[in-house]
């Protein structure tokens, strides 16, 4: 039965990415990555994130192997102007500003069928301090 070192590997290799790419895009060590990939370590919860951002993965799909959370249904990233902006002022590393955009998209996803506003930079700024506050 295939596990999470499992998955990670079969997306990296049909993304065509070597590990070095992977850790380069996850701010996660290569050493690190194959570790996983061999299954000699686990990751935390903040490594499957970076990874699963790297890979364009959902972390469903990592973890469980869930089949309707498949890679192949989460499209490329967009980052908002406004987020792009912010991550340059705060020195926000890709998957940083990934993290955040994702922590936005949860918040909405729970809001009522209002109309939401556009967030700038400001806005963003300040999610990213109350997450740090929170998260630390």
């Amino acid at each position: 039965m295939p596990n999470i070192g499992d998955r990670i590997r079969e997306i990296r290799e049909a993304r065509t990415l070597t590990q070095d790419q992977l850790a380069d895009r996850s701010g996660v060590s290569k050493g690190f990555i194959s570790d996983i990939e061999n299954n000699k370590r686990n990751p935390s919860s903040e490594y499957v994130l970076k990874i699963a951002n790297a890979l364009g993965a959902s972390i469903d799909y990592l973890l469980r192997g869930d089949e309707a959370s498949q890679p192949s249904s989460r499209g490329p990233v967009t980052i908002p102007p406004e987020l792009a902006e912010t991550a340059v002022q705060l020195t926000l590393t890709y998957s940083q500003t990934v993290e955040l955009l994702e922590a936005h998209k949860s918040v909405i996803a729970r809001r009522s069928n209002k109309e939401i506003k556009r967030f700038e930079v400001d806005d963003w700024i300040a999610l990213h301090k109350a997450i740090k506050t929170v998260f630390g």
